[in-house]
């Protein structure tokens, strides 16, 4: 294990409805629970057996770390591990604290060039990354988002950066689909009271044609059925948002037409793959960040999150760190 100084952690849409409602699905908070699971620090002291890293090492946390090796850790499926250990999911704490203790291999070192800031945007990231292999988005791919919030934000960062062509996304507010062409999106679509039909019709149109690949970011029942309507026929739907536990889709819609539904559960292997992009430049992932806080103000950091104000809100737990 290492012990770190915590200095950034991103506030997730997870840790707001646990503050709120106290479960997510069959996690459920039974005693106090440390929020936090976006997150980077400083390494300040290391367990006898640690030599990857040392004290002083700016580091960022994967948050999801197996607690045996079972058959999915053999087979390089960590995630899908029923005995993980992962940040502030009940009965695990979370890292949004000044320090914090984490297993080391589990602790990325950031390249000199990659901010603290960065370090913490790279679970979000992570996810946009497993979902679009998942995807498999290549070149040339055409692809519908559905939902431009943090999520669907880095999912159009990376299937442009893995080669996709053309990239449409929807949202019901106008300014997150602003941030969505700021990041690299060709097309929105505003969503108002359209049938899902209707909006699979509007993709279509302004693609010039069917996507092969849909990432459906928002749990919302009417969004599947969109995604499925929307993909062309022998395409994949990735489902990456979560919503109730049961909807009703067209699912022979998507059978008769060979469309793949693949679901994704957080992310494996993809730090290094997220930091190598970081520090190569080729991916800007700064603008996400809109509101920064003082770990003393997290209630109105909490507060901005749920409001739906900005897209990335940044809690800064280290006080002696002037830096913005």
């Amino acid at each position: 294990d290492v012990l770190l100084r915590m200095h950034s952690v991103g506030i997730c849409g997870s840790d707001v409805h646990y503050w709120q409602h106290g479960r997510i699905g069959d996690f459920v908070v039974k005693d106090p629970m440390v929020l936090g699971h976006e997150a980077s620090g400083t390494v300040i002291k290391v367990g006898s057996g640690v030599t990857h890293l040392k004290p002083g090492d700016r580091v960022a946390i994967e948050p999801g770390v197996p607690r045996e090796m079972d058959e999915f850790c053999k087979t390089g499926r960590y995630n899908l591990s029923p005995t993980i250990f992962f940040c502030a999911t009940p009965p695990d704490d979370g890292n949004l604290c000044r320090y914090y203790k984490h297993s080391a291999s589990y602790c990325y070192k950031l390249p000199d060039n990659v901010t603290f800031e960065e370090g913490a945007l790279i679970e979000p990231l992570s996810v946009g990354i497993h979902a679009c292999k998942r995807a498999g988005v290549t070149l040339g791919s055409k692809v519908f988002v559905s939902g431009s919030g943090p999520i669907g934000l880095v999912n159009v960062l990376v299937a442009k950066m893995m080669g996709a062509a053309a990239v449409v996304i929807t949202d019901l507010s106008a300014s997150r689909l602003q941030k969505a062409k700021e990041v690299g999106a060709d097309f929105t679509i505003q969503v108002k009271n359209e049938t899902p039909q209707e909006i699979a019709s509007k993709v279509k149109s302004l693609l010039g044609c069917m996507p092969e690949i849909t990432v459906e970011c928002t749990g919302v029942e009417a969004c599947i059925q969109a995604g499925i309507y929307a993909t062309r026929s022998g395409g994949t739907l990735v489902l990456v948002g979560l919503g109730p536990e049961m909807v009703t889709v067209p699912i022979v819609n998507a059978a008769v037409r060979e469309v793949d539904i693949r679901g994704i559960f957080r992310y494996c292997n993809t730090w290094p793959v997220a930091i190598a992009l970081l520090a190569s430049k080729r991916i800007n992932i700064k603008p996400l960040v809109t509101h920064r806080f003082p770990l003393e103000k997290a209630l109105e950091a909490f507060e901005t999150t749920k409001r739906g104000e900005g897209v990335k809100v940044m809690l800064k737990c280290d006080p002696t760190d002037h830096n913005p």
